[in-house]
């Protein structure tokens, strides 16, 4: 069978999952689930992969709704992975189109499987929760971490937006938590006894702020204060905000985060208080863009029909990143609506389940098959990929990022 001949295969196999894809991608977004609590989501995708003759293995990395799904040929070859993402936001539901996501990379690896057994490898779908980030949020920094992607050659995804284009840099971020901890007055009998921990908390927050001078233009570092005390007559005793550092690389926001970290520092002493500086999930890296891997993909999709634009689409976040700095990857868009749909709204939540969406799904599945399968069929591109992601890597200047 030539190339081309299983593209057809690949084809027929996912219009015979399209109403499957859609119904699977309906049901996620009419159900949706946090970060880490998308049990509901995992397991209707894990059913989707398992049916079709997928092993299963879940509780990745510690996260209960994490999964690989795996499908091994036993000849050797290319290992093509497949990012799926499902979680939703607070409040706006599937406002980034998750629910698609996870749908579009479970088919993609099915219909890849469909042909995989004729030219030897392996294909992977990777279950990896948080990616909207929260209390452990982020599953994909730990995936990293613990090695999952160790023997996987590509990692492949495609993510819902206003207009289709080749993946974009992004921002490495920082989430973290402030704790001030001061000593509780009577706020006019008595208080030069107490310890204002919300004093110390708006000197850290004027402290960034006065900060921002000395930033970068492309830095951002924004946070709220989640418990400021409890009554105007009791010197507050205890104080919480959360922050999030941004910048154009881990290497500078080691730096920006570090520094912020020192002004939250300045506060309490300034004030007296003792506070707390933590993490509350994976930090997530910038992205390491491989052109070579996102023309694979375009092509394909523009054969299927997409036009795709080119342009300044600013930037967001995505743990993707962390998966891009350790294997090639790529993380375009697809269309789902007007150019005008803005990500994170409720507008782009109900585009999330329209039938320009569906449409999406089931060509973005066909391109990532495509895709998955032109690596497999040709060993020379695959290292050629591969020697091309080093590259970039060796362009890279790392530092510790422990604070």
């Amino acid at each position: 069978m030539t190339f081309e001949q299983r593209k057809q295969k690949i084809v027929s196999k996912v219009d015979q999952l399209a109403s499957r894809m859609v119904d699977i991608s309906h049901q996620i977004h009419a159900r949706p689930e946090v970060g880490n609590e998308e049990f509901f989501a995992s397991r209707t995708l894990t059913d989707f992969l398992e049916h079709a003759g997928f092993q299963i293995d879940f509780n990745i990395s510690n996260y209960d709704t994490g999964f690989i799904a795996t499908y091994d040929t036993g000849k050797e070859g290319a290992v093509i992975g497949y990012l799926a993402e499902y979680d939703a936001l607070p409040s706006l539901g599937h406002a980034c189109g998750h629910n698609m996501i996870g749908t579009t990379s479970c088919a993609a690896g099915i219909a890849l499987k469909s042909v995989a057994d004729e030219v030897g490898g392996k294909v992977k779908v990777f279950g990896t929760p948080a990616e909207e980030g929260g209390v452990n949020g982020s599953a994909k920094a730990a995936f990293v971490k613990d090695g999952h992607f160790k023997d996987v050659d590509v990692a492949l995804m495609v993510h819902p937006g206003a207009d289709s284009y080749d993946t974009i840099p992004t921002l490495a971020v920082d989430v973290f938590e402030v704790e001030y901890f001061g000593k509780p007055a009577h706020a006019s009998e008595n208080p030069h006894d107490g310890i204002n921990a919300l004093d110390a908390m708006l000197q850290f927050y004027n402290g960034v702020n006065a900060y921002r001078q000395q930033m970068l233009d492309t830095d951002r570092v924004h946070g709220v204060i989640l418990d400021g005390g409890q009554a105007p007559n009791i010197i507050p005793a205890y104080t919480k905000a959360r922050f999030f550092t941004r910048a154009r690389s881990r290497q500078h926001l080691n730096d920006l985060t570090k520094r912020i970290k020192q002004i939250a520092e300045g506060a309490a002493l300034q004030t007296g208080a003792t506070m707390t500086f933590s993490f509350i999930q994976n930090g997530v890296d910038d992205f390491f863009v491989h052109d070579e891997l996102d023309r694979v993909f375009r092509q394909h999709a523009e054969q299927l029909g997409e036009k795709f634009s080119d342009g300044d689409f600013g930037f967001g976040a995505t743990d993707t990143g962390n998966v891009s700095q350790v294997i090639p990857t790529i993380h375009p868009h697809i269309k789902i609506g007007s150019s005008t749909l803005i990500g994170h709204t409720k507008e782009f939540c109900d585009a999330a389940a329209s039938p320009k969406a569906d449409a999406a799904m089931v060509l973005s599945a066909k391109a990532l098959a495509f895709t998955g399968l032109e690596i497999m069929e040709d060993p020379n591109l695959k290292e050629r990929i591969k020697e091309t992601h080093q590259e970039i890597v060796q362009q890279q200047t790392f530092t510790d990022w422990s604070i």
